[in-house]
């Protein structure tokens, strides 16, 4: 039993060195710059809007304000965010305690509550596949999830993912217990079911699709009782998590409507959209395992990479077919077993009616696989160790792919930032020694964040605005681009500078609606640079001014 428990200790150490390394090495992506606002007590009415701003300004823009509070928090979060607060009011405190002071701490300083969150998970996993099946079991469950190349992603992402993860671990961890006491034909102890119920609430005041989780538990937890003919009268506490969130509820209502959550809707609807979410799922369950070299990669990379994980899965999913390992798992395990795979079953049922039925297509992110990945992770261990001892050779293969696979995603070769931050920085630092200005169009908070993501990658490329100062601006584009023009043209007259680079940050804006010149400040005359247009995610275009 002392080596048992020697591995995992050995497990969650090589969890933690996954985490960690590299974890301020990537740059702020738009999510990330909306966890840093409100995680720092800040607001977007904070931000230097309809106006032009030196860069060196980030620094106030992204500092701490020690005095707000959580209540505070929660108020701007439900006016300008679409999430529930307390999250972000972990990550004020967290920062508040830790001190972060500079822009150079803000990235590891932010990741680090998720990082800390994603090894707690390997450890709460753990006794998640123990309780459910055995300890070897749970073992085995713990090492998949410290070398899985998405819950690496997770933890290096400043995000509320990874506390919601451990939540589902503990959630379903009590879960088991209770239905091994009813399986027993015992009376569940009163404070297992307010530990579900506490839990469970925490994870709905955390992320609205813990939701999902929530109800595909109590689905699972009736399924097993109504085939055993069983019904608890404890499932009046599911009931709890609904009623501890009450106060929340007209702010659900509110943001489920927003604009903010357009994106899950397809921007250019075609056939494959009844495809698409399939597809876009099993390569969610492809990542749980492996990752390799496939994004923005050259095509001598990509496609071997991408041939090497198509084989690995496919060998791995042969050898459950053919040898029934996880059948035979299930098949043998009592109901405390069985409410894993019933509860995998109900999320990703909801998942496909939330995308077929009320038309979001969640599944185009697969960061929101978080609500089923832990029964995956144990389904898959169990599946695995529970069998024949030549299993070994599976289960060495699993972690060896795993770790490779992790180590592509602490290199960013893997899991790519979207909206890549730090290509579009370098792209827009052409000519070092010139002045620079960069013009946002704004329609929503978001577009605002991911402006401020592209901000802080530029300033670590032009730290001196003496020899080439650097501009910064956001205009409102609500009423159209050709207000966005009109203010460029109204700006103030730049001190010291009649040539630079403007680079026209516009999303939803189409390459040929760029005008072919424009006025800045009232005496610059700029012209279009047809050779300098990108698109990542968004449009940018560069204009040569003055000179």
């Amino acid at each position: 039993m002392k080596k048992h428990y020697l591995f995992l200790a050995g497990i969650i150490a090589l969890a933690a060195v996954l985490r960690w390394v590299g974890l301020d090495a990537k740059p702020l992506w738009l999510d990330e710059i909306m966890t840093a606002v409100f995680g720092l007590g800040r607001s977007y009415n904070d931000m230097p809007l309809n106006r032009v701003f030196p860069l060196q300004d980030l620094t106030q823009i992204f500092s701490l304000n020690p005095a707000a509070s959580c209540g505070e928090i929660a108020g701007l979060v439900a006016s300008q965010s679409t999430h529930p607060p307390l999250f972000f009011c972990l990550m004020h405190a967290w920062l508040k305690a830790r001190g972060v002071a500079t822009l150079p701490e803000l990235a590891s300083g932010m990741r680090a509550i998720a990082c800390i969150g994603g090894v707690a998970t390997c450890a709460a996993i753990y006794y998640l596949g123990k309780a459910a099946f055995s300890p070897r079991i749970g073992l085995v469950a713990a090492a998949f999830m410290a070398v899985s190349p998405f819950a690496v992603y997770l933890s290096q992402e400043a995000r509320h993912y990874t506390l919601p993860l451990l939540l589902i671990c503990l959630a379903l961890t009590t879960l088991v217990i209770i239905q091994k006491h009813l399986d027993d034909r015992q009376s569940v102890p009163l404070q297992f079911w307010l530990i579900w119920a506490t839990i469970n609430a925490l994870g709905l005041w955390t992320h609205y699709f813990f939701l999902l989780a929530l109800v595909a538990q109590i689905g699972a937890l009736t399924f097993c009782q109504i085939w055993r003919r069983q019904i608890s009268p404890g499932l009046v506490f599911c009931l709890l998590p609904f009623f501890l969130f009450i106060p929340w509820y007209p702010v659900l209502m509110e943001h489920f409507t927003r604009q903010e959550t357009d994106w899950f809707i397809p921007f250019e609807p075609s056939w494959t959209d009844g495809f698409t979410p399939i597809f876009q799922t099993i390569i969610g369950w492809v990542l749980m395992v492996v990752a390799l070299p496939v994004e923005n990669q050259p095509l001598w990379v990509a496609i071997p990479a991408a041939i090497l994980m198509l084989g690995f899965v496919v060998w791995l999913g042969r050898y459950f077919i053919v040898n029934r390992t996880f059948y035979n798992c299930i098949s043998a395990g009592s109901f405390s077993s069985k409410i894993i795979i019933i509860f995998t079953i109900i999320v990703l049922a909801e998942l496909f009616i939330i995308v077929y039925i009320l038309g979001k297509d969640i599944t185009s992110a697969v960061r929101y696989h978080f609500t089923y990945y832990p029964a995956v992770c144990v389904l898959l261990a169990a599946g695995l160790a529970a069998g024949k001892p030549e299993n070994q050779r599976q289960i060495i293969a699993v972690i060896v792919v795993g770790l490779l696979s992790s180590i592509f995603v602490v290199s960013e070769l893997a899991f790519q930032k979207p909206y890549q931050p730090a290509i579009v920085a370098k792209n827009m630092n052409l000519q070092p020694n010139l002045p620079l200005m960069v013009a946002v169009g704004y329609d929503t908070f978001q577009d605002v964040a991911l402006g401020l993501s592209f901000a802080l990658e530029v300033e670590k490329l032009r730290p001196s605005q003496e020899i080439a100062p650097t501009y910064w601006g956001f205009w409102d584009r609500h009423d159209g681009y050709h207000l966005v023009w009109e203010n460029l043209g109204k700006l103030p007259e730049l001190p010291n500078i009649n040539k630079l680079n403007l680079w026209l940050v516009a999303p939803g804006l189409r390459r040929r609606d760029y005008p072919p010149t424009l006025l800045l400040s009232q005496q610059i005359n700029c012209t279009i640079d047809e050779n300098e247009y990108y698109r990542i995610g968004v449009p940018y275009q560069l204009y040569r001014c003055g000179g």
